[in-house]
């Protein structure tokens, strides 16, 4: 779709991050579940309920900007997720799995951190300041589950190197 307008943008870019974080609701019970370390599996649970939360906050935003809340499919976020699916059926739960695991999840994680600073921007440009705020939760959010994977991340190789 050819857009006309920066609201116009605004809305087809949050369009294409709903229908990237109903995605994510679908995928992350299942790194959740394929995670070999406790602490990976509980950080994937504690991200599926924070991105619940996206969700609704996405609601929230087209309420405030007067649009229907609805997606769009989102590629590339279908792609990364395809691509995640492939490692957790590709051998065995083990630490090296779930460094791959963490790898696209960490993929995963900056591509809705660019997405939300996008959308974040746009709306601070169009005088749009609450929905500005409420990106920015978000994105802050998405910032600190990509520091807590490359916590996990450490902790995970180190237990791979022994395997």
């Amino acid at each position: 779709m050819s857009t006309e307008s920066l609201k116009e943008l605004l809305v087809e870019e949050l369009k294409d991050i709903y229908d990237a974080e109903k995605q994510l609701v679908k995928a992350l019970p299942k790194m959740a579940k394929a995670s070999f370390d406790e602490e990976l599996k509980a950080g994937f649970n504690t991200h599926f309920e924070e991105t619940k939360e996206h969700v609704a906050r996405l609601e929230r935003v087209f309420k405030l900007l007067d649009e229907p809340a609805k997606g769009k499919t989102c590629p590339a976020m279908k792609g990364l997720i395809e691509e995640s699916s492939e490692v957790l059926e590709a051998k065995e739960a083990s630490s090296v799995r779930d460094a791959q695991i963490i790898g696209a999840a960490q993929r995963i994680e900056h591509y809705e951190m660019a997405a939300y600073g996008t959308v974040r921007t746009l709306a601070e440009t169009l005088g749009e300041d609450e929905v500005a705020e409420i990106l920015q939760t978000t994105l802050d959010e998405e910032g600190e589950t990509d520091k807590r994977l490359t916590a996990a991340a450490a902790t995970v190789n180190e237990a791979a190197l022994t395997e």
